[in-house]
């Protein structure tokens, strides 16, 4: 191709904008293995299926996926992690994946910097080991070991993919507060609720009672609001028995979780 001048800039501007606005579709075989993976996948009818897949096309497009530390990941397993990260933006949609634009997936957990500001003004640091991570604008880190894991017992109220992007949805707002973007009357309501219901897990965790649900929801209220999210896609009927309320906002929020006992070839 003859090199055009450079009074044509914008129009290879304008090109470049009209290839990259329309996602690559995901083939039917590539799907068919990423459903045959993901019991969570298997549980949603065909129509919510096919807009996660839509959703997927959309991430892959948008975002790069680069695995660290000598861990090789194929095709297929790309698109395991968009589907896994779309899976809570059945209704939200594409309004999830704004502001950011990378997923670094590790091959097990990793060390990442902890600092905090006490009351004296005391700056503390320290180190913890994490298998999933996000900050306000940068990637979203994942534990591909922990993935897996999670895969092969898919009904124990863990999912470590669904836990970050809940906190992605949460940050939409501007504030990781555990309430996500609502209108304004099911905020303050759904902020009431989920605070009573914090509180008495809480109360449980300080008193030493064993929890169902996984007492690091009793970190922050972002923190149980991510779990929450867990529950509701890999254990809905856990969350329902315990914290019904919380479980009545999720649907209404994410839709209805999976139903374990439908079978779909997606």
């Amino acid at each position: 191709m003859a090199q055009l001048p450079a009074g044509h800039v914008p129009l290879i501007q304008s090109l470049l904008r009209w290839l990259r606005s329309s996602p690559r579709p995901i083939p039917d075989s590539a799907w068919q293995r990423t459903c045959q993976r993901t019991a969570w996948l298997r549980g949603l009818p065909p129509e919510r299926v096919q807009r996660l897949r839509v959703l997927s096309a959309a991430f892959l497009h948008d975002k790069t996926i680069t695995p660290i530390g000598g861990l090789q990941l194929g095709d297929d397993d790309a698109v395991l992690i968009a589907a896994l990260c779309c899976l809570p933006l059945l209704e939200l949609g594409e309004v999830g994946l704004r502001g950011w634009s990378q997923v670094l997936v590790y091959p097990e957990g990793f060390i990442v910097p902890q600092s905090e500001m006490d009351e004296d003004g005391v700056l503390h640091e320290w180190e913890e080991e994490a298998i999933g991570q996000v900050s306000h604008n940068g990637p979203l880190l994942l534990s591909w070991h922990d993935v897996q894991a999670e895969l092969e017992h898919p009904h124990e109220g863990a999912c470590v993919v669904v836990h970050e992007m809940a906190h992605r949805i949460d940050v939409l707002d501007g504030v990781l507060d555990g309430t996500p973007p609502l209108p304004r009357a099911w905020q303050q309501q759904w902020a009431a609720d989920f605070q009573q219901a914090f509180d008495a897990l809480c109360a449980q965790v300080d008193a030493g009672v064993e929890t169902v649900i996984d007492p690091y929801a009793a970190e922050a209220p972002d923190e149980f609001f991510a779990v929450a999210t867990e529950y509701h896609f890999s254990a809905p009927d856990v969350l329902e028995a315990e914290m019904p309320v919380v479980a009545g906002h999720l649907r209404r929020f994410y839709g209805a979780p999976p139903a374990f006992g439908l079978r779909t070839d997606c």
